[in-house]
């Protein structure tokens, strides 16, 4: 992605380049965080085995506490990959965000382009000349289809004659 945003145009690229620094800033304090919480868990772990050489009843009071601290954090992690997920989700809509833009610029471009030159103007003169090669040949087969008809029909009233002839006689 930081490649992909250095060869960018410099005005695009700056604003990008400058939300890379951000979002990689974040990931590393999400980093640090969770290496702290994992280490709390350790420090909490070696804390209740210390706790557990004690009384009876303060074995069940830390039993307790322990699994609403587990509970906890369970949640905790559990949140903290839901965030993860979303960033992640995030950074690739951002991607497709971006790339959309890109596309959409050149096709600006493109359309900008094809506007200054004269082509769609030949193109206009072009459809005419079809529509009127096209009227042509539609009334050319009319006109065959008639003339096709019409031989058929004094062929067969010849047949019909001839064969009225044949038989008369």
């Amino acid at each position: 992605m930081d490649l992909e945003a250095r060869s960018l145009q410099p005005n695009v690229k700056a604003v990008l380049l400058a939300k890379l620094r951000e979002y990689k800033s974040d990931l590393n304090n999400f980093k640090s965080e969770h290496k702290r919480l994992a280490s709390a868990n350790s420090n909490q772990a070696a804390r209740d085995d210390l706790l557990e050489s004690g009384m009876v009843d303060a074995m069940s009071v830390s039993a307790n506490q322990r699994g609403r601290l587990m509970m906890s954090t369970e949640r905790l992690n559990e949140s903290s990959d839901r965030i993860k997920e979303s960033r992640r989700t995030m950074l690739e809509t951002e991607e497709l965000g971006v790339s959309i833009l890109q596309d959409l610029h050149q096709q600006r471009q493109s359309l900008l382009h094809a506007n200054d030159t004269n082509k769609l103007h030949g193109v206009d003169d072009n459809i005419s000349k079809s529509k009127k090669i096209l009227t042509n040949m539609s009334r050319r087969m009319s006109r065959n289809k008639w003339i096709i008809s019409s031989i058929i029909v004094v062929l067969v009233v010849a047949i019909a004659l001839i064969l009225y002839f044949k038989l008369s006689k």
